[in-house]
């Protein structure tokens, strides 16, 4: 099945509405579907040489998408337990609305959802399990858009600047790279607050 959709998705790229094919995957993958809009980004990036008009829709729609499955998580928890149990993170959320209590939790989500929007993590759990928990939903969007933005343009530009290269380069090592990187950035954020709460 996944295979089939993955194909599905690398067809839809070379379509001449392609942009708008980017931007329904962006919306859905946020929320339940499995493929990522990498993969439609990176030959559509290399064909078309527009880089940051489809790092923007990809951005966009993919948090939009992401606030549907926040929204998913706090009004129909039902449906939302099926999709964190088809990925198997049903049992991962007891313990997280009372960790979020305190500011050691909420930071420690937040380095999480960071994390989960920037690196293959299946972003859709964490914006779905953000929505059943309540963590507060406008630092939700900002983080979204951040690690979400952050992601795509790295994916956008690097495509652009080296074609096929890079393409190359992400079906062995992509995975890995964004998750050494998503991880020293969350590092260095943690030194950050550090450094500012001790001089306070």
């Amino acid at each position: 099945m996944f295979n089939n959709l993955y194909k599905k998705c690398l067809d839809l790229a070379a379509h001449k509405s392609s942009k708008y094919y980017l931007a329904a995957v962006s919306f859905i993958e946020s929320s339940f579907f499995p493929i990522p809009p990498d993969v439609m980004i990176i030959p559509m990036v290399i064909s078309k040489k527009k880089f940051f008009e489809i790092f923007l829709i990809a951005t966009i729609f993919s948090v939009l998408g992401g606030i549907l499955g926040y929204l998913i998580g706090a009004f129909f928890f039902d449906i939302g337990m099926q999709i964190m149990s088809f990925y198997s993170y049903e049992d991962k959320l007891i313990n997280l609305k009372n960790d979020l209590l305190n500011s050691e939790g909420f930071y420690a989500w937040l380095g999480v959802l960071f994390l989960a929007g920037f690196t293959p993590l299946p972003y859709k759990v964490f914006t779905i399990a953000s929505g059943l928990i309540g963590f507060n939903i406008l630092v939700f969007v900002i983080a979204s858009f951040i690690s979400r933005g952050l992601r795509f343009f790295i994916v956008s530009y690097l495509s652009y600047k080296f074609g096929y290269i890079f393409t190359q380069f992400m079906e062995k090592h992509g995975s890995k790279w964004f998750t050494i990187v998503g991880i020293l950035i969350v590092i260095i954020g943690i030194l950050i607050y550090l450094i500012l709460e001790l001089y306070a």
